[in-house]
């Protein structure tokens, strides 16, 4: 689903064709949010314990919804705001997130699941 803003593949390697759409520094946490918890509102997202800056949000949202990973729906016309959900192709990735948990409890001394409580 690459488009003209896409960028050109590096190779024809799945993992740096994956790492383009979502090797960045905040595009998994994004999908880790909506995967946890939801549909949820911009401010919703900008609030994560992260802190990811409001114009990096923007930029990845649009990117994850370029790339069929995200859905926006307006909740309001007047301002216009939106809520993001997670496309099933979106939701394919937490297998990935699973494992990157897991990893990060085995080796990342003091860390921990989001779906511990």
């Amino acid at each position: 689903m690459p488009t003209a803003r896409s960028p050109i593949r590096r190779s024809d390697c799945a993992i740096a064709g994956t790492l383009d759409i979502v090797g960045d520094r905040w595009s998994l946490l994004i999908v880790r949010d909506l995967l946890f918890r939801g549909e949820l509102r911009f401010a919703d997202l900008a609030t994560s314990a992260e802190g990811v800056p409001t114009n990096t949000l923007t930029d990845r949202l649009r990117r994850l919804e370029e790339f069929g990973l995200v859905e926006r729906r307006a909740y309001s016309e007047r301002p216009r705001r939106h809520q993001y959900r997670l496309t099933d192709r979106g939701r394919a990735l937490a297998p990935v997130l699973d494992a990157m948990a897991n990893w990060g409890v085995d080796h990342l001394p003091g860390t921990r699941r989001l779906d511990d409580h």
